[in-house]
């Protein structure tokens, strides 16, 4: 008997392990309190407490809130989830009216609002630390609006661009992200409190109440719904994983730029380190940590999806698998924005070698093209093959098609033979950066337009 006591016993505890929250719900810990005090004033208004009630209990909820902040709250896993423990604890402090206050709700309600409350807070967190990280991409802008760059596709140099204009497709990425952030917002601010388990209360109670002291724009339409949608978790899920598939891109090119064979930048010694056995070598950690962390919150997306994809209405206890991977995707997010501002903020541009790289594969050979099919009538297919012969005279010249003198583009075609000097003019790098005039275009004079755009859209935002 005394085996079979403790197998019992121990079988208790391991499932006590396995189907309790508290240790990770416990976040939730204030938005849990917060709506707890909705709901009772709530009831109150609706005299299904009395004054002096609901008082004792709001009393009571404020007390439970400094205890878990000043960490004299003992969290165990005899409560299972923060809701009850927050309740039980309650009821210790002022007896009876905390025994009133789950009045007309359920836990399925409760954790619904409790969840969703922290979302909507994160969205609002996370959109202002995305405000921040694009400031300092246009800060940083505005002071590279002439300073060249190898623009590339496929990885192979193609045109020349100015930085500035690079770092705002950047800013255009966590701008859309920004937006996203706020789309998802106003979509979800909508209250599932009073939903009770799935089907509403008899109770009396008035749901428009509880919302508007909660910071919603409305109650949630329907309470089959309300109760099982975890939508608005997959939409931050979705939302953070884009946000840091951008943050891995620019990682990946600050890890690039800052190798020995581009030297574009160099990033402060702060978010680098050196190597533990190679003295000369300092290592781009910070964007490398970036980079890797987004395959954390891909991960948490696609756990959250598999866990919704085959549930039957209404709650199930699956969805308690909905908290721990939006609370490290969020966490994740936080502090990568954080320290990818302050990386940009702090990297040191090498404009010199920007610029040299411009003269490695021969980023105007497109203006030749166009200069011939603009000035020179010809066809397009024709200039393109006569380019090609340009190209290849001065590879056969070690040079740069920007470095060519007028002889030796004649050189070059029979066709050109007699070509003008304009040309010179339409090969130089910068000229060709500048000749891209057309809206969004790279231009210094486009992206300064681009750069006031910003300054306007981060003053109204």
């Amino acid at each position: 008997m005394a085996n079979d006591q403790i197998l019992k016993n121990t079988n208790a505890k391991i499932l006590d392990e396995f189907n309790a929250s508290i240790m990770f719900d416990k976040e939730l810990y204030s938005q849990d309190i917060r709506g707890s005090i909705a709901h009772s004033q709530m009831l109150q208004e609706q005299g299904i407490l009395t004054k002096e009630e609901q008082e004792s209990i709001e009393s009571g909820l404020l007390q439970v809130k400094e205890e878990i902040e000043s960490g004299k709250f003992e969290f165990s896993l005899a409560y299972e989830d923060i809701h009850m423990a927050v309740e039980n604890r309650l009821t210790e402090i002022v007896g009876e009216p905390g025994k009133r206050l789950h009045t007309a709700r359920s836990r399925n309600d409760q954790v619904a609002t409790d969840f969703r409350l922290y979302v909507q807070e994160k969205s609002l967190s996370i959109k202002g630390l995305l405000k921040e990280l694009i400031e300092a991409f246009v800060s940083v802008s505005d002071k590279h609006t002439t300073t060249l760059i190898p623009g590339m596709t496929h990885l192979q140099h193609a045109q020349p661009l100015n930085f500035a204009y690079h770092l705002l497709a950047y800013a255009n990425m966590f701008k859309r992200d920004f937006e996203r952030f706020e789309s998802s917002y106003e979509r979800n601010n909508y209250s599932p409190l009073g939903s009770a388990a799935l089907a509403g209360t008899p109770h009396n109670i008035n749901r428009d109440s509880t919302s508007a002291k909660l910071g919603f724009k409305a109650p949630s339409a329907h309470a089959m719904d309300s109760v099982s949608d975890r939508d608005f978790a997959l939409e931050i899920l979705f939302n953070i994983s884009t946000s840091m598939m951008h943050i891995s891109r620019i990682s990946e090119e600050l890890v690039t730029w800052s190798s020995y064979e581009f030297q574009f930048i160099r990033m402060s010694d702060e978010y680098a380190t050196t190597s533990s056995i190679m003295p000369q070598k300092k290592n781009p950690d910070v964007p490398e940590l970036l980079r890797g962390k987004t395959g954390r919150v891909y991960g948490n997306l696609i756990s959250l999806f598999t866990v919704m994809k085959g549930l039957p209405l209404a709650y199930n206890k699956d969805t308690q698998e909905d908290k721990e991977g939006v609370f490290d995707s969020v966490k994740t997010i936080e502090i990568s924005l954080k320290i990818l501002t302050q990386v940009i903020k702090t990297m040191i541009v090498n404009t010199e070698k920007m610029e040299n790289a411009c003269k490695i594969g021969h980023l105007s050979a497109t203006d030749l093209a166009d200069y011939l099919v603009q000035k020179q009538n010809m066809p397009f297919r024709t200039a393109y093959y006569i380019t090609k012969d340009v190209v290849a005279k001065a590879n056969s010249l070690n040079k740069d098609i920007s470095e060519l003198n007028l002889s030796e583009i004649r050189e070059s075609n029979e066709e050109i033979k007699d070509i003008n000097e304009e040309i010179i003019m339409y090969l130089d790098l910068r000229n060709s950066m500048n000749a891209r005039i057309s809206y969004g275009g790279t231009s210094t004079i486009q992206t300064v337009e681009q750069i006031k755009d910003f300054e306007e859209w981060l003053i109204n935002n």
